[in-house]
């Protein structure tokens, strides 16, 4: 084989540092982004925030003999003021005065606010409030209890195999500990105090925990939980006793709706059965929910559209990124011909600084281009709701701004857009197609509207099964398979319609 050089022409994209910190900053969230940006600010000294554009970098010969006027003018009045204050120092006239006011007796009924000012300052109702609301601990659940427990008179046993039971309890409110085990671990211990506790102690102690706000707490299942609520209410609630025999015994028939079984066992007749299960259904399943909120999530939109003169138009949200620029004061320092340590570091710094702004610049150029190329396909959206929401996917939006699918998946990915009917990551833009009698498409998401609106206007009595909506779909145009709807039924938490079945 004989060796011999050959000369080739070729291109290949080289994964630069300018690059990669590019492609990071496009697919950071407006959170990450933020936190990114306040890193750069405070390790890169070239970086500044522009606070307004007019200002200039650094003030002229006669903005500096101002600048010294006015700091001579305001030492001179410091310094006045000073000795103004000496003088008056010097005189015992407040002091004399002060106690010159001071009344020689008082009468026996007087307060001392009757005479004398406060110095304290009153709080108001609404700084009250906002005490309350600086308080950013959370109260939990387990702590809810603990207080309650605390203000109940119990014995040390007893307040030890509650404080068991309160830790067992799950954020729901239900207990998800045995009372056995419960016992077992008691039984495990070594104090002579601890061998004599008994189950029916233990169970002793959670009839009076489930006496504790909120109500139906501490229960071990649905039925318990909802016997419960029924027995803490007044006992001339109308239909209570019938309440709570069909939760203890018939919680299974009322599960699965099957309301003529429930009619023959409970002997009710339809009416009644219907106060009943309204009667039911204004209690919380989830009792401990109610104490243990979660915290709330907020979203800071990336892009705003809005309709001016009848088109929508999309900009950048303002408040996600301040604008940054370059120090020209340390700019100014980086000399050319200098290769000393100090400059280098200057240098590598601005050359930076330069990367990171041009970055953030085409990522903001990105976003707003595919922005732009998304509301304008899917203005139907815009103008109609979810019905008028059209297929697309990702290569279409790719071809249309001439980029790469993984670049629109990179910007579309966990960033959001603020529009008049809400505010949505722009991920949920993007759906399959459904083809449609006439040969076209329409978009999943425009299926599922209509599927919910069929739902919400049904008979509660005799629900819409999934051939029932395929049918109404396919007199509409749109060809949808049985398995399609009870596809995009559960996953938009909607239930089989024998499980939608209501008397009430």
């Amino acid at each position: 084989m004989k060796q011999a050089l050959h000369l080739k022409i070729g291109q290949q994209l080289t994964m630069t540092p300018q690059l990669q910190q590019a492609i990071r900053l496009l697919q950071l969230s407006t959170l990450d982004l933020q936190q990114e940006i306040q890193e750069a600010l405070e390790s890169n000294p070239m970086l500044d925030v522009s606070e307004d554009d007019n200002t200039p970098d650094a003030p002229s010969n006669e903005q500096d003999n101002n600048l010294e006027t006015h700091q001579s003018a305001a030492a001179e009045e410091l310094e006045n003021n000073t000795s103004a204050e000496q003088d008056f120092d010097d005189t015992p006239a407040a002091e004399d005065n002060w106690n010159e006011s001071i009344p020689e007796e008082l009468s026996t009924d007087s307060n001392w606010e009757d005479t004398y000012q406060s110095s304290t300052p009153t709080l108001s109702k609404e700084d009250l409030d906002s005490f309350e609301s600086n308080d950013t601990a959370e109260e939990t659940l387990q702590d809810h209890l603990h207080w309650q427990l605390n203000l109940t008179p119990m014995s040390d046993l007893d307040r030890l195999i509650a404080t068991n039971i309160i830790d067992g309890i799950n954020p729901d409110g239900y207990l998800t500990v045995p009372l056995e085990e419960i016992h077992e671990h008691f039984l495990e211990q070594n104090s002579d105090e601890s061998d004599e506790v008994e189950l029916d102690e233990i169970e002793a102690v959670l009839h009076r925990i489930q006496q504790f706000d909120p109500a139906g707490i501490a229960c071990r299942n649905l039925s318990e939980c909802l016997a419960i609520q029924l027995r803490q209410l007044p006992s001339d609630t109308p239909w209570r006793n019938e309440a709570i025999k069909v939760v203890n015994q018939y919680i299974k028939l009322l599960g699965t709706h099957d309301y003529r079984q429930l009619m023959r066992k409970t002997r009710l007749k339809e009416p009644q059965l219907q106060q009943v299960i309204q009667l039911i259904q204004s209690l919380n399943p989830k009792p401990g929910a109610s104490i243990s909120q979660t915290a709330a999530e907020y979203v800071i939109p990336d892009v705003i559209v809005t309709k001016q003169r009848g088109v929508w138009t999309v900009n950048l949200n303002p408040e996600v990124s301040p604008k940054l620029r370059i120090n020209s004061g340390y700019a100014g320092l980086v000399k050319r011909a200098d290769n000393s340590s100090d400059n280098t570091y200057l240098k590598n710094h601005l050359q930076e600084a330069r990367w990171f702004i041009k970055s953030l610049q085409s990522r903001n150029e990105t976003l707003l281009k595919v922005s732009n190329e998304i509301v304008k396909r899917q203005s139907g959206f815009l103008d109609h709701g979810e019905e008028g929401m059209k297929p697309m996917v990702l290569h279409d939006i790719a071809e249309a701004v001439e980029m790469h699918e993984s670049t629109i998946s990179r910007v579309t990915t966990q960033k959001f857009m603020h529009t008049p009917r809400g505010i949505f990551e722009l991920k949920y833009f993007f759906s399959s197609h459904v083809s449609t009698a006439t040969g076209g498409a329409a978009s999943s998401t425009a299926i599922r509207a209509l599927i919910k609106k069929m739902v919400a206007a049904e008979n509660t009595a005799k629900p819409l099964s999934d051939n029932k909506i395929a049918q109404f779909l396919d007199e509409q145009g749109f060809k949808v398979a049985r398995r399609t709807i009870a596809k995009y039924r559960e996953a938009m938490g909607i239930p089989p319609s024998n499980e939608r079945k209501r008397l009430v």
